[in-house]
């Protein structure tokens, strides 16, 4: 164990024990059970000790040694944030099927869909792939792959630089990718490959080793069911509601012209922001649309990547109204064709 440790850490992600057997984090001490006690201001963690999980997760090598010396040693724990990591936890448990409208969240399934053969997560994420005509990730031989002692799987992601995703539940009535497909990003931890529970050992499969960057598709599939962390906008007195963030984060990925281009396009996405204070009645399609326009400007003028455009469109439309990405993708994409027929140069052309 120490040397998976000591691998991962070699790789740029932050370990933390896992309780010897097991795939849950070691307990913290006694200080640090009591009620109303915070990871935020514990002293154990700036002490080098491992309470709290994956918030005292490291790649201090002194510290890893000294951690996993023990006997019999703990097993390891990514801190998927902290490692820039962002892992589809694919389940393979015998459960009964849950409603249509929960197999593939937002994507309608009739009832005159033949459910015959669907028994688990590879299944869903098989279809959602089918649906999008692209590979499944399960077999994507490119990134690295971990079979799980319950007959699972592990796809390990580069969650991209200027990107927060969220961790969900495949299982949740809230924000999931797919039923029994689990997502592990900020917030959350994964178990590291090569680490034996008493259930089995945690197995890498091909010869990839190295996690492939974000598919853009799965990117646009996370975005569209929640996963993309938008802070909300805070009202100002005699303004428009703050832009979320990812507003500046797709504008900076781009070439020149940043600081006119990202004002630009934070003024139009705060307004489409603020339709999250009603459910109707705020002009969402238009200023959706004028937004799309803007951006398709911007990506035509070289100050702004489709694709960044893109994502911003879609994470500040869900933000607005969630769960109707089907409504707000066509508008998106009519406004960023009709505005790349027309460059946009904020503040002149430079």
């Amino acid at each position: 164990m120490l040397t998976v440790a000591q691998w991962c850490a070699a790789a740029g992600w932050p370990v933390h024990p896992l309780t010897p057997g097991r795939k849950t984090p070691v307990g913290n001490c006694r200080a640090c059970t009591e009620k109303g006690h915070s990871h935020l201001d514990c002293p154990c963690i700036r002490d080098g000790r491992w309470c709290h999980g994956f918030h005292a997760a490291t790649t201090d090598p002194e510290r890893i040694r000294k951690w996993w010396s023990p006997r019999p040693a703990p097993g390891v724990g990514v801190a998927c944030g902290a490692a820039g990591l962002i892992v589809i936890d694919i389940d393979a448990h015998a459960h009964s099927l849950p409603g249509r409208d929960r197999l593939l969240p937002g994507i309608p399934i009739h009832d005159h869909v033949d459910l015959a053969g669907l028994r688990n997560g590879f299944h869903t994420l098989a279809v959602l792939a089918a649906l999008r005509g692209v590979p499944d990730p399960a077999e994507d031989q490119e990134t690295l792959r971990v079979r799980t002692p319950s007959g699972g799987m592990h796809v390990w992601y580069q969650a991209g630089a200027g990107r927060t995703w969220l961790c969900s539940s495949g299982s949740s009535t809230g924000r999931a990718l797919a039923w029994q497909v689990d997502v592990r990003s900020t917030g959350g931890y994964i178990v590291a490959p090569g680490t034996t529970t008493t259930d089995g050992t945690y197995t890498p499969l091909g010869t990839c080793r190295t996690p492939a960057p974000l598919p853009d598709w799965l990117a646009h599939e996370l975005i569209r069911t929640g996963h993309l962390d938008v802070p909300a906008p805070a009202a100002r007195a005699g303004t428009v509601d703050r832009t979320p963030s990812r507003a500046r984060q797709a504008v900076a990925a781009a070439g020149g012209g940043r600081d006119a281009a990202t004002r630009t396009l934070e003024t139009v996405l705060a307004e489409v922001a603020a339709c999250a204070t009603a459910a109707e009645g705020t002009g969402f399609s238009d200023k959706l649309n004028r937004a799309a326009y803007t951006a398709g400007g911007l990506v035509a003028a070289g100050l702004l990547t489709h694709t960044r455009a893109e994502e911003a469109l879609l994470a500040v439309a869900e933000h607005a109204r969630p769960g109707q990405h089907g409504r707000a993708l066509p508008i998106i994409r009519s406004g960023l064709n009709a505005g790349a027929r027309r460059p946009l140069f904020p503040g002149g052309r430079p």
